[in-house]
């Protein structure tokens, strides 16, 4: 029974799809799931297909692809077209629009509260989104009594939530871990965790940051020796209390989500290596925009 929460998060993760915040449009003829990033007079549309962001505009009831093929090595720029004969009724200009979200969406906000005296620029709004995904990864838990340093397989959950316009570079999760024991050391834990990012490199495709493990609460099993030679007593117990701990990851776009890495727990404040040990815990795993 100690581990039925881990499987329950993990099968929730997987019966849990990614399509909710998408809807159905028609494109040339063919439909297409699309997320919308800008709503208003203009309407920025967006997915990802086999890695590459594709950006689409809705004017009225009419759905446009915005394009930037690429021919004999150069950019061919369509979209810069597409957008001047779109916002023709207004003196905006395109030459130095690039094709990015971030761009593609100030050029929006800038067109949608010209023509909508009432519009609400989503660049000064918070706008919350969410993420969810799974990590399996190693630890030599220095933080409990692991006096031959084993490494130990560890796996969980992620859920994080960001806010695109106003708190870009920051983000708060919430973690579920799950370690597990091995042949050589008798030790297992449930631990949520509550979690801070600050983002000190942001690119298109690219966040690296800092993690910052607030406070979590842990529930711990492990064995511990008694007097009696070779034999041992089963011990577990829970507790909550601030940690402090610090570790470092990076977050890769692909597909609808992300590829994580992270280096976990590395620093803390308030915890030390009970065995004088370095910390050693490693994560990979991914997690999709909901």
């Amino acid at each position: 029974m100690k581990h039925l929460l881990s499987y329950s998060l993990l099968v929730f993760l997987i019966f849990t799809t990614h399509l909710f915040a998408q809807k159905s449009y028609t494109v040339d003829g063919t439909s297409i799931e699309l997320k919308t990033e800008i709503e208003g007079p203009l309407t920025l549309l967006w997915n990802i297909t086999d890695g590459n962001y594709r950006y689409f505009v809705k004017n009225g009831a009419t759905v446009s692809e915005l394009k930037n093929t690429k021919a004999d090595g150069d950019y061919q720029e369509e979209y810069k077209a597409e957008l001047q004969k779109q916002t023709s009724d207004s003196s905006l200009e395109v030459s130095k629009l690039k094709f990015t979200k971030a761009s593609l969406s100030s050029f929006f906000n800038d067109y949608n509260k010209s023509k909508d005296p009432n519009y609400l620029d989503a660049e000064k709004s918070i706008k919350l989104k969410t993420r969810l995904g799974a990590f399996v990864g190693v630890t030599n838990s220095v933080f409990s009594a692991n006096p031959t340093n084993q490494t130990l397989p560890t796996m969980g959950v992620d859920f994080e939530i960001v806010d695109h316009n106003l708190l870009k570079r920051h983000s708060l999760v919430l973690r579920f871990k799950q370690t597990f024991e091995s042949s050589d050391y008798k030790y297992s834990a449930s631990q949520f965790s509550l979690n801070y990012r600050f983002k000190f490199i942001k690119k298109e495709k690219l966040d690296v940051f800092i993690n910052t493990k607030i406070a979590g609460y842990t529930n711990e099993n492990k064995q511990i020796p008694t007097n009696v030679e070779d034999e041992f007593t089963t011990a577990s117990g829970g507790s909550f209390e601030p940690l402090l701990n610090f570790g470092i990851g990076a977050d890769y776009a692909l597909g609808n989500g992300y590829l994580t890495f992270m280096y976990n727990d590395f620093v803390s404040i308030l915890q030390s290596s009970i065995n004088d040990d370095f910390p050693l815990d490693f994560s990979l795993g991914y997690k999709f925009n909901l």
